[in-house]
């Protein structure tokens, strides 16, 4: 199993194309992010960071370069407040800065396949995979690289989330009900 290091190790190492991210959780509990979910929820102005930092040229370099990072998140709303403010403090500006973020509303759209869907996993460059361990409060516990065999049926479940998923834009657009309250009419 490998930490958190060796888990940005591998990603960095195997991810030359593409890297694809399946997140399912309602909730990570991630230390630096519990003084910026606290001041989202208290209703504090967006954070400095929010229109550029070392991880958004990260990103656009990235996009540059020709390499796509995405991601399918799954929700079912209610959302969280840390989905909340995951979507309003994190997916509105790595968009911006080249990350593809896309959302399976269970509450819209059913999930096209119940395989592969109960456990967060990165497919990199169509080969390698890497489960995603979290407790039950979503910290990380770590990451376990699988065989070379796993790799296709994680790329057809990728495909068929790619499928019924819709742009982070798009969905965000659509529901205002999410924001902070002053944040385009919601809460």
């Amino acid at each position: 199993m490998l930490d958190e290091e060796g888990m940005n190790a591998f990603i960095e190492k195997h991810f030359t194309r593409s890297a694809f991210r399946l997140e399912v959780l309602p909730q990570y509990t991630v230390d630096s992010d519990q003084g910026n979910v606290t001041s989202y929820l208290a209703g504090d102005p967006e954070p400095s960071w929010a229109h550029g930092g070392p991880w958004f040229d990260h990103l656009a370099e990235e996009r540059v370069a020709g390499r796509r990072r995405y991601r399918v998140h799954i929700v079912t709303p209610p959302l969280s407040d840390y989905l909340r403010y995951e979507c309003e403090w994190g997916y509105v500006y790595t968009t911006a800065a080249g990350e593809e973020v896309y959302i399976l509303d269970t509450s819209e759209t059913p999930p096209p396949t119940d395989d592969l869907l109960d456990h967060d996993w990165w497919l990199l460059d169509d080969q390698h995979v890497l489960r995603v361990h979290y407790d039950a409060e979503g910290r990380f516990l770590g990451a376990e690289p699988l065989p070379p065999s796993a790799a296709g049926v994680h790329r057809m479940c990728r495909d068929a989330l790619m499928e019924t998923a819709v742009p982070f834009g798009d969905w965000w657009s659509r529901h205002p009900q999410y924001r902070r309250k002053g944040q385009d009419g919601a809460l």
